[in-house]
């Protein structure tokens, strides 16, 4: 029933995207874009949707675009990084362009909260000549999703639909209306020269290319003028806020005992910029203030309509320390940055003050300082200490100290006290490679080469791990791989991947064996151990270690977030010695002890027994026993 729902931004792009006649959906999950699928996938079979998790974004990407070829109306999603494994397909797909439509959602990430960068999505739609629009709340992402597959169909190309993480998690009040079953008639892929994009293609394609930017900006232009994507209100100053995205919503209320005072451009297409609405805007102003997270993007856009059109304005934003260059930003962090700004206009005498009787930073007490970590139980813990304890025999034996490269994933907290098991991370996948470029190097104990470890987990190997275990193996490296199969991707909500035997959808499918799979590769000793028991797991890491060449093991165990052991520890206080090595060595936080006091185990332990295993005097008893 049409009729306002509750929605989180993610959810509302679902529901547009639905509206709009989605018929297939591909992505891979990534906080914080994961819900737009989840959703989606949630209500595919009401609705007739075809949705799947792809391998990597890179594939999620083609898969889309193969059915767009065909007509269909599809969406891919990811996060921002996501974006750069997509980035392949994606320069060329502007060239050659869709049938069906194509919308990409991207999810950027201030803070960041969870990414290993705070990349923004409007330069990429800028590099890649694909139309951008920035929604600023929840409702606006539900209609401009609805709107991006409009032009999509309608200019034959892809539409990023990017979004933030406030944008993106936020929950508002959101109209939907109702949804019919999607429709199945697709016209299916013609035969056509332009869908094999060779550099003849491209040379033709190209000037094509440079006129769908015009018309484009023409197209958005004309609907700048009856939407509320865009907006202009005027006020009575000659200072004037542009603003995009959530950004827009911080500004309002920064301003809004001032609203009459400050014009305020308010800008939901990033990409083409609405030129001609922004240079009517500048017109009359003096100065300009640009408020936007991470790049200048929109600031960029108004220098050069202002040296374009010749005009005498002053822009304020990040490119003269108004606003702070990176991270995320609030109303607090709003105020602060036009007050700077307005501190360098000296024709007005305008100051914004934080919110009478408003709690302020000085009288909020410090949180405590809660530490990323493993959960108490997690598998990977185990194998962490087990390599960490293999590591100080070699290190023993043969003088050199063994090297761990780590990946993307919840395991990337292996890196944290008192495990610190984790030396390198550049992004997924990468652990591998790493490896394999160190190995190539010589450890500078003595000119003896270090042996390098590669963790990877189940989930990551099938995105972009099983590409450079066939060139570590091809170029003979001198490396082990771990993986650490908890059977989810876990970091991102426990989605499914090759190697659980479920779609999406829920449907079965034919399980892909990692083992199986490092075999086919031609890695040279293959294993594959059940991480519960430490000393077998201990001693398989230093045979992998010992072995001259490629090898892997693969460590399986279960996601304690979705699988709950059946038992749980507690401290013998007649037994235990207070030597605290169950605090010291694993850092699990299910295990803490108050000054001079014996260690307790919480309620929140998992019943791994990793501490009870490695407790000298057997001190760490399961609670049925020690009752």
């Amino acid at each position: 029933m049409t009729g306002k729902r509750i929605l989180m931004g993610n959810e509302a792009i679902a529901f547009g995207a639905m509206k709009a006649g989605l018929q297939i959906a591909s992505g891979y999950p990534g906080t914080p874009s994961s819900e737009v699928m989840e959703t989606i996938i949630s209500h595919a079979e009401k609705y007739g949707i075809y949705a799947e998790w792809a391998t990597n974004e890179k594939v999620a990407l083609e898969t889309a675009v193969g059915a767009a070829y065909s007509g269909a109306n599809t969406i891919v999603t990811m996060k921002q990084v996501g974006l750069n494994v997509a980035s392949d397909p994606l320069m060329s797909l502007s060239y050659m362009g869709i049938k069906g439509s194509l919308v990409i959602l991207v999810s950027d990430d201030p803070g960041p909260h969870s990414s290993q960068t705070e990349q923004d999505t409007r330069a990429f739609g800028n590099f890649s000549n694909i139309p951008v629009l920035d929604p600023a709340t929840p409702q606006e992402a539900y209609d401009m999703t609805k709107l991006a597959f409009e032009l999509s169909h309608e200019l034959e190309t892809p539409v990023i639909l990017r979004t933030t993480t406030r944008v993106s998690h936020g929950c508002e009040d959101v109209l939907i209306e109702d949804i019919g079953p999607v429709s199945r008639d697709i016209e299916g892929f013609v035969k056509d020269a332009r869908w094999a994009i060779f550099p003849k293609l491209t040379a033709q394609r190209h000037p094509l290319l440079e006129e769908l930017q015009v018309r484009m900006s023409d197209r958005f232009s004309e609907y700048f003028k009856d939407s509320s994507f865009n907006y202009i209100t005027k006020g009575s100053s000659k200072i004037g806020i542009a603003a995009s995205s959530v950004s827009a919503l911080y500004v309002k209320e920064a301003i809004k005992d001032s609203s009459d005072v400050f014009s305020f451009f308010k800008a939901g297409t990033a990409y083409p910029f609405p030129e001609k609405a922004a240079l009517d805007f500048m017109k009359g102003l003096t100065d300009l203030i640009v408020v936007e997270e991470l790049d200048p993007y929109m600031e960029e856009q108004f220098l050069q309509i202002a040296g374009k059109y010749h005009l005498d304005i002053n822009i304020h934003g990040k490119k003269n320390g108004s606003f702070p260059v990176s991270g995320e930003y609030d109303v607090d962090v709003v105020i602060d940055g036009i007050n700077r700004a307005l501190d360098n206009i000296i024709t007005e005498n305008i100051r914004l003050s934080h919110s009478i009787g408003a709690v302020g930073p000085e009288d909020i007490p410090p949180l405590p300082v809660r530490a990323p970590t493993l959960c108490a139980g997690c598998m990977h813990r185990t194998v962490f200490y087990a390599f960490k304890k293999a590591a100080a025999k070699m290190k023993k034996k043969t003088g050199t100290d063994p090297v761990f490269s780590g990946d993307i994933g919840c395991y990337t907290l292996g890196n944290a006290r008192p495990l610190n098991m984790v030396d390198t991370c550049l992004c997924m996948g990468a652990g591998i490679s790493v490896a394999a470029g160190l190995s190539r190097t010589p450890e500078y104990m003595q000119g003896k080469k270090a042996k390098q470890v590669a963790f990877i987990g189940d989930s990551t190997f099938f995105h972009s791990g099983i590409a450079a275990v066939v060139s570590a193996v091809y170029n003979n490296a001198d490396i082990t791989i771990a993986v650490l199969d908890n059977r989810t991707t876990a970091m991102t909500g426990h989605q499914p991947h090759p190697g659980i035997g479920l779609t999406a959808m829920g449907s079965p499918a034919k399980i892909i064996d990692i083992a199986e799979v490092l075999k086919s590769c031609g890695v040279g000793m293959v294993k594959t151990i059940e991480a519960d028991e430490l000393d077998k797991c201990m001693d398989i890491a230093t045979e992998a270690m010992e072995f001259e060449g490629p090898s892997a093991v693969v460590f399986k165990g279960k996601c304690v977030a979705i699988c709950k052991g059946t038992g749980q520890y507690v401290v013998d206080e007649d037994k235990c010695t207070n030597c605290k090595l169950c605090i010291k060595q694993l850092g699990c936080p299910a295990i803490f002890s108050i000054s001079s006091g014996t260690p307790v185990i919480q309620d929140t332990c998992s019943g791994c027994g990793l501490c009870a295993q490695i407790c000298p005097a057997n001190a760490i008893v399961l609670k049925e026993v020690a009752q």
